[in-house]
């Protein structure tokens, strides 16, 4: 299963991105929930970055199941307003998916614990 895990500030402000864990589907290669997942996920990131001009904080492995993208602490508040839309916008979509395949994907969405480090 897909896990999302979406951390965010007290304030509910979008902090973190975690996607791990594969679809299981279908075959490796053809497993549509997967595509759509990696669609929209690298979409959006790639969106960032070439839209606002923000390199996210990336880590992912080599070999998929696992992709986590944080702002920048350091943006300023019109490029980090951009950012958000364009990171809640994707969460919009997962959630979209998740609907028709809750069985293959799960969106957690919580409040975080406390201030950036």
């Amino acid at each position: 299963m897909i896990q999302v895990q979406v951390k965010r500030t007290h304030e509910r402000e979008l902090q973190t991105v975690t996607i791990t864990g594969h679809a299981e589907a279908g075959p490796y290669g053809y497993d549509l929930i997967c595509a759509g997942v990696s669609a929209v996920t690298f979409g959006a990131v790639n969106a960032v970055e070439e839209l606002c001009g923000v390199a996210l904080d990336i880590e992912q492995s080599e070999d998929g199941g696992y992709l986590s993208c944080s702002i920048p602490e350091s943006i300023q508040n019109n490029s980090r307003e951009q950012v958000t839309l364009l990171l809640e916008g994707m969460l919009s979509s997962l959630r979209t998916i998740e609907a028709s395949y809750s069985e293959h994907i799960q969106v957690n969405d919580r409040q975080g614990g406390g201030k950036r480090a």
